[in-house]
């Protein structure tokens, strides 16, 4: 079977391997189609990192069951599936109280080493995916990339109700990625009003069809003072950090009221992760910040669940498509800013 590797910054590798086989207690998985994330494009970009050199990436997962172990009561093969990149310890202080995107052992699927994922014409689940992990098995009416899309919007259903978005609020979503442009969905269908930032034209551009009440562009026009005047001198009631710099995350808390919210969504980069924030604002003015990372299994049912009704337009997120053969040329259409969401289809052979 044929399977990507990272070897070097980006470029991969397309290599010849022997198809895996599942364990008593596991399930051997087709897979049709995984997509590019964010946390994809930084490691395509810096190159394979100490210990990875092995490693299938890929964690937006979708396919169908091949074969499953001896031991395997619960799954079938031809049953669908769709796959999120987190697994869980099950013990630890976090998972005892239901946190298990916090888990002290957390392991994520084509990220952490020994963990392969779903670069690859097949993957194998083991029991502890199987048990700790994210699966849930596709809805009827679901295609393959909807399925693997289902991932990026459970962060971003789990962000919406810690933030407590509601009909009565004015939220500035701050990055126009794939992500960025989920924010604004979201948001819209809790009933507020967004403000959108983006420096990138293309970006911009993209974001129009999702509906912002407002497009800033940030380097040409000063952004808080645009925030307060919407808002009639106010500031926004929520402000959600969709991209990975520092100096938005200052904005936001010049952006927001008093009693205002600001989500840190994206993460900065390990080599450069600190940031400053305005401590007097926070403090006089009661400003409440707060991280989002990953989400409790539930909400990739959830996504699953909202995609199946209909309620994101799946088919204006996912842009581009490419075959395995040609995930060189994905990464590079997903870093290049004309995209949003890139899939590669897995089983799709191009000339």
């Amino acid at each position: 079977m044929k399977a990507a590797y990272l070897i070097g910054e980006s470029l991969f590798e397309i290599r010849d391997i022997p198809v895996p086989e599942p364990l008593p207690d596991g399930i051997l998985l087709k897979v049709e189609t995984c997509g590019i994330c964010g946390s994809d494009l930084r490691r395509w970009k810096e190159g394979p990192y100490p210990g990875s050199e092995q490693l299938v990436p890929g964690h937006e997962v979708a396919g169908i069951i091949e074969a499953v172990g001896s031991e395997v009561k619960d799954y079938r093969p031809g049953e669908r599936l769709a796959i999120a990149p987190d697994v869980h310890c099950g013990t630890c202080y976090y998972c005892q109280r239901g946190l298990y995107n916090l888990c002290d052992n957390l392991r994520l699927l084509g990220i952490t080493p020994g963990y392969s994922g779903g670069f690859a014409e097949k993957m194998v689940l083991t029991r502890q995916v199987l048990e700790n992990g994210i699966v849930h098995r596709m809805p009827e009416n679901m295609s393959y990339p909807q399925a693997s899309f289902a991932e990026s919007l459970s962060s971003v259903l789990a962000c919406h109700d810690k933030a407590g978005t509601s009909l009565r609020d004015t939220v500035l979503v701050m990055g126009a990625g794939p992500i960025g442009c989920l924010h604004i969905v979201i948001a819209r269908a809790r009933g507020a009003r967004v403000i959108l930032s983006e420096p990138s034209e293309i970006r911009r551009n993209l974001a129009q069809e999702f509906g912002p009440d407002l497009v800033i562009d940030p380097t040409h026009e000063a952004l808080v003072e645009r925030v307060h005047q919407y808002t009639g001198g106010l500031g926004a009631d929520i402000a959600i950090c969709a991209n990975p710099v520092a100096a938005t995350q200052a904005q936001a808390i010049e952006a927001v009221h008093k009693a205002g919210r600001v989500i840190l969504f994206g993460g900065l980069p390990k080599t450069n992760p600190l940031t400053s924030l305005n401590g007097n604002l926070i403090h006089y003015g009661e400003i409440t910040v707060v991280g989002a990372f990953s989400y409790h299994p539930t909400y990739h049912q959830q996504a699953l669940d909202v995609i199946s009704r209909g309620l994101i337009p799946t088919d204006r997120f996912i842009t581009h498509t490419f075959s395995l053969e040609q995930i060189n040329t994905a990464f590079s259409a997903a870093a290049g800013g004309q995209a949003l969401k890139v899939m590669v289809e897995i089983q799709q052979t191009r000339g």
